[in-house]
């Protein structure tokens, strides 16, 4: 289930908010410059390839293309038993900002988006039909869990794709981190 918890920058035990309403969600992160929306599911075919995930959600794509300038989309896919999952979980566990806004729309699975503004942390567990799209220059982690499961489109600016620029700061060590996994 989407949720949002908030909480002040020195704790990260107990949350000042914590919804699983969409609305709730998308009012809490808006005055902060992040973008969150739902979309309606698609059906597609287990281990639809990129083509077909882009072509099931091309009006939205079109419309954030649009409206934002995006040069570059694709899809992303990560499993239980992807050779790399440990490390690259553990690389995006750490505090960071991108020179361009971090975009992600869940087609399935799920993953932990964690930001910080001010003097509050929003841990922004994103699920099924979830677009986020976290503000250039805003610190935060992303944390796919231990057994990852999730396919997601990424669109960009830059035709590269995103760089990240680590803080330095241990906040992120501080916070829970996303342990359950979707089935």
């Amino acid at each position: 289930m989407t949720r949002l918890r908030i909480y002040a920058v020195g704790d990260g035990g107990a949350a000042e908010v914590d919804t699983v309403d969409a609305g709730e969600i998308a009012g809490a992160l808006a005055p902060i410059g992040v973008r969150f929306e739902q979309w309606p599911s698609r059906p597609l075919d287990a281990g639809a390839d990129q083509e077909a995930v882009l072509a099931a959600f091309a009006p939205e794509v079109e419309r954030l293309k649009a409206e934002n300038g995006y040069q570059s989309i694709d899809v992303i896919r990560m499993t239980p038993d992807h050779p790399e999952k440990a490390a690259l979980r553990q690389k995006f566990l750490s505090e960071h900002r991108h020179a361009e806004d971090e975009v992600r729309f869940f087609v399935e699975g799920e993953g932990l988006f964690t930001l910080r503004e001010d003097d509050k942390v929003y841990a922004v567990l994103c699920e099924e039909g979830d677009l986020i799209s976290v503000p250039a220059g805003m610190r935060h982690w992303f944390d796919m869990g231990p057994s990852p499961r999730f396919t997601a489109i990424r669109l960009f600016t830059n035709a590269d794709g995103w760089i990240a620029n680590f803080t330095g700061d241990a906040i992120a060590d501080r916070f829970p981190r996303h342990e359950a996994v979707a089935a």
